[in-house]
């Protein structure tokens, strides 16, 4: 018959797994929604950039023609890196111009809003809870 010695024993007990499996879980829950929400307003910045590229191509357009375009092939613009933002350009007069980019984000809308003046507006926080 094989005899267990107390003293000499080697490994973890329930207790100890328990309490570690516990002190993951909660490291888990803060730092996954941290990284949601940099993620989130990492995309957010995108649509940000784009809105501002879009506008420098739009007064270099104008400088050339004194007029706006609502056509991206007119400038011969294209956007570079992630497709996230669909971008929608409206110029209602010669002299005005209104562009949106648009994503789902969180499964909400986030929405970019820039004009002639050159102000990026955030219209709508895909970041947020309404």
């Amino acid at each position: 018959m094989k005899q267990f010695r107390r003293g000499n024993e080697k490994g973890f007990t329930l207790i100890e797994l328990m309490i570690v499996i516990a002190i993951i879980g909660i490291l888990a829950a803060i730092a996954i929604p941290n990284f949601m929400n940099y993620q989130c307003n990492a995309n957010q910045r995108e649509g940000q950039a784009q809105l501002s590229n879009l506008r420098t191509a739009l007064e270099s357009y104008y400088a050339e023609w004194n007029t706006y375009t609502d056509s991206m092939d007119d400038m011969n613009f294209e956007f570079k890196g992630d497709d996230l933002y669909s971008v929608d350009i409206s110029s209602s007069e010669y002299n005005e111009f209104k562009a949106t980019a648009t994503a789902e984000l969180r499964e909400r809308d986030s929405v970019w809003v820039v004009d002639q003046e050159g102000d990026i507006v955030l219209s709508q926080d895909g970041c947020v809870a309404d």
